[in-house]
């Protein structure tokens, strides 16, 4: 005997869930064989719950239509093991500095744990992501870098500068319907056989910049930019390019990297860039689907 199932429906959440889908109308309309460069990172990266969000996030954009490139660093878990390995950590100017010794540790963490672990973990919503390294088909080429602090330059040892994109390998993925996903590292190419740590947040504007992609994501430990920090009243939505120029020397050491990622990139052609809180589940999805979005964005005027 067959039984009819009666499933309790609430017609006012059913209403919000059809508005919700609707809303983002117009932007899969945007954003559609569009492609986005993401930067993952921070506390995303080490909360299991988290991890599970941003993955489906992605497969999400990838099958509804948008072209999601992945850019991962992994500085919790370099940390992490580097103390595990009673190696010094030590940040100037909110860049890694990173020894000889330091450098085989980055390397197996963001190539050989990180990147698998995602791609994992976005394939378990179908066998649509791929792992890559900068180093990989001559995707980034390196040259070392220093810090100013004060008016001093620095020593970082083996951190480097994206100075060089072959985005082929990318597009060569996206047109197969794949998401690459790839990992901070870059060759050195005035030292053939070495590796470079690169901070990710500015290989993703490099990347963002040679595709070219419409927008770059940057996900990070805070709601936004505040522009008095740390009063938290006064988070800054939207910004142009000359209005984050002339904030970038009063920002805290770590916000630097990544508000120069932003302009850099929108500076490149990339027509919006925005940084957005990790911390919050499926925040990949309110920026891009919504009309309010999530966090501060950068654009050219």
């Amino acid at each position: 005997m067959t039984q009819t199932r009666i499933q309790d429906t609430d017609p006012a959440l059913a209403s919000a869930k059809a508005e919700t889908l609707i809303e983002s109308l117009p932007w899969l309309r945007r954003f559609r064989d569009q492609i986005v460069v993401i930067k993952y990172g921070g506390n995303a990266m080490v909360s299991e719950e988290l991890q599970d969000a941003f993955a489906a996030d992605i497969a999400y954009l990838r099958y509804v239509g948008v072209r999601p490139v992945v850019v991962h660093g992994g500085g919790p878990q370099i940390s992490a093991m580097l103390d595990r390995l009673a190696i010094p950590s030590e940040f100037k100017g909110g860049y890694r500095v990173t020894s000889t010794e330091a450098i085989s540790v980055v390397r197996m963490v963001l190539t050989g744990q990180i990147n698998p672990q995602l791609v994992g973990k976005i394939n378990a919503h179908g066998p649509i992501a791929t792992g890559l390294s900068g180093e990989d088909a001559g995707l980034f080429g390196g040259r070392r870098r220093g810090v100013v602090i004060d008016g001093v330059e620095h020593d970082l040892g083996r951190v480097g500068n994206v100075v060089q994109v072959d985005p082929r390998p990318i597009l060569d993925h996206l047109a197969a319907g794949r998401i690459p996903v790839v990992s901070s590292i870059a060759p050195d190419l005035d030292n053939p056989g070495h590796s470079l740590n690169v901070n990710a947040d500015a290989a993703a504007a490099a990347l963002a910049v040679a595709l070219p992609a419409v927008k770059l994501i940057i996900l990070t430990d805070v709601a936004g930019l505040y522009a008095d920090w740390p009063n938290r009243q006064s988070l800054v939505s939207h910004l142009t390019v000359a209005e984050l120029d002339a904030m970038l020397p009063t920002l805290e050491s770590g916000m630097i990297p990544k508000m120069r990622a932003c302009l850099d990139s929108v500076r490149g052609g990339v027509e919006t860039a925005a940084i957005i809180d990790g911390r919050v589940p499926h925040s990949v999805l309110v920026e891009i689907l919504t009309e309010d979005g999530i966090g501060t964005e950068v654009v050219a005027q």
